[in-house]
């Protein structure tokens, strides 16, 4: 393309596929790497499952009228991070993995079982793996990143042939020159390097890439002298940048994309010059055509997707529909759904071959192999093929780097645990997403099964809760009109407090005002002032006493615990004067917590570095906890009352006996990341559930014995990746625990168990717009003839929004008392905060949630199925067309009776002669 010549894809457009060819009833992952997280060869996609270490595997093309079967590849121990076809054998996949191992796979062909044993292993490279990408011209070499280091392997001789250690920081990309004779990378110290892996380790050539150390990513255009970067400026906009590598001192173009903060995804196709561009949790999709010679950035269409990409790959030219002149197909990934999308060049004719839109390109056949690429083979380069249907080759290579045998059933007699297993999901894939909610299991990367033995096999034990349905109660229940709410409070704050008579919202105005609204009085709030409480200082945090309805405490970044009492009925006039106030801190308090079972009791926690116990009868501080060397992120009494656990910025999990000594009895690993983490008690109080980030930045949930903090998690969990830390709500008498973060629009679900794999996943919960905040009610706030086992309010930008958690159940005139048990008398103290602090323990009693008038399930009358039965014949008989038709016609005919009986007006008699006059 030149100035002065029209381009022949300026008329391309973006054909997005009918749901009916969407790849779906998938559950894509959530891993944060550098790689695409979904890649396609000629015969096979894969991409990232849900799960930990899973690869989901699916045929690139639809076979056996139209269904396509989704399978699962156990790879690694650990999240798969990236993972790449080899150009040449379509059925080799390489796997790389936070476990820091590198395997090579060879896929079966279709119709077969996936492989229980990876066909290679590299060995590990010395910690978690970024990157891979298979060598353009050389069968069997393999380029690997991790950390600083960039490793190229002899796969067949399972051998590193260099490492390149010139880099500063994490490596973010890798990418191999056409003719394979160099390598190209992009580093988080915002530099890019050239390296010629057989000449020595060092690069030869360096220069600043973008002015931002954001995830960033080169390509390089082919067998020519230019690369193409896509990173972030310093002022944090997008943008795409040419280079060219005889004069690498500066960038031939800069084009700024827009400000979206999300990575953005690129792939070029060397033969068209089209580079298609897709930023993680978007759907636009921007297609460009690239001229080096210029330069010049085109861009030729863009179109925006229903879903938001998770990954994206390019489907291999031999695999395009050349006579509908498909260029160029994307695949993208997103959470439910593959989704292909075709770029098309309209032209007058699709009967006809257009050479000009297709010209040859790179085969299948490797020019060389690893040992003689690495003695400076550079003769030979890749054949190239054409893409007319009648002359395209239809040999194939198989690499003798795997060598190629039937697959074998697994050793179920196997007892190594930490061997390589995977299963082939049997099943066909639904027409519609909606049959996702059929799906069970943290780890089930796929769709539910019809057949519940492959069901079970694949996703292991499944929740009672798994079919959990969230909906958001009538408007008239709603509390509308909010204004001035505060978007300032700490992170370790929920955000605002409930109890089950009222709500209290700290408003944004000066003075620390709170609102407080009576859940009895939904509607519209008026216009005018409301009265408020008037703080004095900024909210850090505040709770209700739970068994004092009228007892609010707040927090303020005064140090000071302000105690108010609101009067019978909701405030009808501003309080400015609370009923007491505690001090004793020094610093700002992060946050308070009643004691579960003893009134008068609070327990508080500041910036400087202790947590206190009050005494309320007394106003005044009782016991004082130390051992924190950093910011205290969340703090939980156990259920029975006796310990407290905290976690911190530090990284560690502490946990006391306050009564007993001051300092943490026990104390263990916490979550790697510093942003944030909270924590709560679950499965009676023997276990922790601690929330929080990686050290990527990825929000995982963890679980830890309670009597065992110094051995670490049992069990970890990754979730997905957003700034705000996840707030637990724990729901002891289900075992079920809702998760959430403010300026979130989704609540995960999970029921937690003591055993194995102990996190089961439910349907989750996704509102329309993110929430400030997500607090729960009290259990008996339930509406249990509608089988609801939790309500919760959502603050959203002006409303408060009762949200109820349902199971479905058929026979909802009977009380589900397996989802029922007897629940705690919350609002009655077992003791006195006086008698806790003298040693005495208390058990509050237990009611059951049980109307007069409901008969419990257990009880119910045993109904004997009906069964119908069909006749055999009704199966066996097969008719022919003509049968069929013949039988429509009859049936059609005697609908509308005998054609050769008489007409009623045939029997009438004539007119009497003399009714004439």
């Amino acid at each position: 393309m030149n100035r002065f010549k029209a381009s022949k894809f300026r008329y391309t457009e973006a054909r997005l596929p009918r749901r009916e060819a969407w790849i779906g009833g998938i559950r894509a992952g959530s891993v944060t790497s550098c790689g695409n997280h979904v890649k396609a060869s000629c015969r096979w996609i894969a991409f990232n499952a849900e799960a930990a270490g899973v690869l989901g595997i699916v045929p690139l093309e639809c076979e056996g009228g139209g269904k396509r079967t989704v399978s699962q590849l156990c790879c690694h121990s650990d999240v798969v991070t990236d993972f790449d076809f080899s150009p040449f054998d379509q059925l080799l996949l390489a796997t790389g993995s936070a476990d820091e191992m590198v395997k090579v796979w060879r896929l079966p062909e279709s119709g077969q079982d996936m492989p229980g044993s990876a066909g290679l292993t590299l060995g590990s490279v010395g910690g978690p793996v970024d990157v891979l990408l298979f060598h353009p011209t050389a069968d069997g070499v393999l380029a690997s990143g991790a950390g600083k280091r960039v490793t190229v392997w002899d796969a067949g001789q399972q051998q590193p042939l260099t490492a390149l250690d010139s880099h500063g920081d994490q490596l973010q990309s890798l990418a191999w020159k056409g003719d394979g004779r160099l390598l190209g990378t992009s580093c988080k110290d915002k530099k890019l390097r050239l390296f010629d892996p057989r000449a020595g380790p060092a690069a030869f050539q360096s220069v600043p890439g973008h002015e931002n150390n954001k995830d960033s990513r080169l390509l390089w255009m082919g067998s020519s002298d230019c690369l193409i970067s896509v990173g972030f400026s310093q002022m944090r906009e997008r943008e795409v940048k040419l280079w060219d590598t005889r004069r690498f001192n500066g960038a031939m173009l800069t084009m700024a994309l827009d400000t979206s903060p999300s990575a953005a995804i690129p792939l070029y196709d060397a033969d068209t010059g089209l580079l298609v561009l897709a930023g993680k949790g978007e759907n636009l999709l921007y297609c460009f055509e690239v001229a080096p010679a210029q330069p010049a950035l085109t861009q030729v269409t863009q179109c925006r997707t229903e879903g938001s990409t998770r990954g994206l790959a390019a489907v291999p030219r031999l695999a395009l529909d050349v006579m509908a002149c498909e260029v160029l197909r994307v695949l993208q990934l997103t959470d439910t759904a593959l989704v292909p999308v075709s770029y098309l060049v309209p032209r007058k004719s699709n009967q006809d071959f257009h050479e000009d839109l297709f010209p040859d390109c790179a085969g299948t056949l490797p020019a060389t192999g690893a040992q003689a690429w690495w003695a400076g083979d550079n003769q030979q380069q890749v054949g190239r093929v054409s893409l007319h249907p009648a002359r395209r080759p239809t040999e194939t290579f198989s690499s003798p780097v795997i060598t190629c045998t039937l697959p074998q059933a697994a050793d179920t007699s196997s007892t190594e645990p930490d061997a390589d297993r995977s299963e082939d999901s049997s099943y066909s894939l639904p027409s519609s997403p909606a049959s996702l909610s059929a799906s069970t299991g943290p780890s089930s990367g796929f769709a539910s099964s019809p057949s519940q033995k492959s069901l079970q096999s694949i996703l292991g034990p499944s929740s009672r809760f798994r079919h959990t349905q969230g909906r958001v109660l009538h408007r008239d229940t709603h509390l509308t009109n909010l204004r001035g709410l505060s978007l300032t409070t700490p992170g370790e704050c929920d955000g605002f407090c409930t109890n089950h008579q009222r709500v209290a919202l700290p408003l944004l105005s000066a003075g620390g005002q709170i609102a407080i609204l009576e859940l009895s009085k939904p509607g519209r709030l008026p216009d005018t002032a409301m009265p408020t409480i008037q703080n004095g200082t900024a909210v850090a945090d505040l709770s209700w006493d739970p068994f004092d309805p009228r007892r609010l405490a707040v927090a303020g970044e005064d140090a000071k615990i302000r105690l108010w009492r609101i009067p019978e009925g909701g405030l009808q006039e501003t309080l400015r004067e609370p009923e007491a106030i505690l001090q004793g801190h020094t610093e700002k308090i992060y946050s308070i917590r009643f004691h579960p079972l003893a009134s008068d009791l609070l327990v508080s926690s500041s910036y400087d570095m202790t947590v206190r116990i009050w005494d309320l009868s007394l106003g005044r501080e009782t016991l004082c906890l130390r051992g924190h060397t950093d910011q205290i992120f969340s703090l939980a009494w156990s259920p029975d009352g006796k310990k407290l656990a905290t976690v911190s910025k530090d990284g560690r999990l502490r946990l006391y006996e306050p009564r007993r000594s001051p300092l943490p009895q026990q104390e263990g690993p916490g979550p790697e990341g510093s942003r944030g983490a909270r924590l709560v008690w679950v499965c009676g109080g023997n276990y922790l559930l601690v929330s929080g980030f990686d050290s990527r930045s990825e929000r995982r949930i963890l679980l830890y014995r309670a009597q065992a903090l110094p051995e670490g998690p049992l069990s970890v969990l990754g979730l997905d990746v957003a700034p705000s830390t996840l707030l637990p709500f724990y729901d002891e008498d289900t075992s079920v625990v809702f998760l959430t973060g403010k300026g979130d629009t989704r609540v995960f679900i999970y029921e937690v168990t003591p055993e194995p794999p102990y996190f089961l996943e439910c349907n989750s919960f996704t509102s329309n717009e993110p929430h400030k905040g997500f607090v729960f009610l009290p259990k008996t706030a339930c509406e249990v003839r509608d089988v609801e086992f939790t309500r919760a309010l959502r603050l959203g930008q002006s409303s408060l929004e009762p949200v109820a958690f349902c199971v479905p159940r058929v026979k909802k005139e009977y009380f589900q008392d397996d989802i029922y048990p007897p629940t705690r008398v919350w609002w009655e103290p077992a003791l006195g905060g006086s008698a806790w602090l003298a040693g005495e323990d208390g058990q509050q009693r237990r009611i059951s949630l049980r109307p007069t008038n409901m008969t419990p399930v257990s009880e119910a009358p045993k109904e004997a199925p009906a069964r119908k039965f069909v006749p055999a014949s009704v199966y066996l008989e097969e008719k022919s067309d003509e049968q069929k038709k013949e039988e429509l016609l009859s049936a059609m005919v005697a609908r509308l009776g005998n054609r050769d009986d008489p007409l009623p007006q045939d029997s009438f008699e004539g007119v009497d002669e003399a009714e004439w006059d």
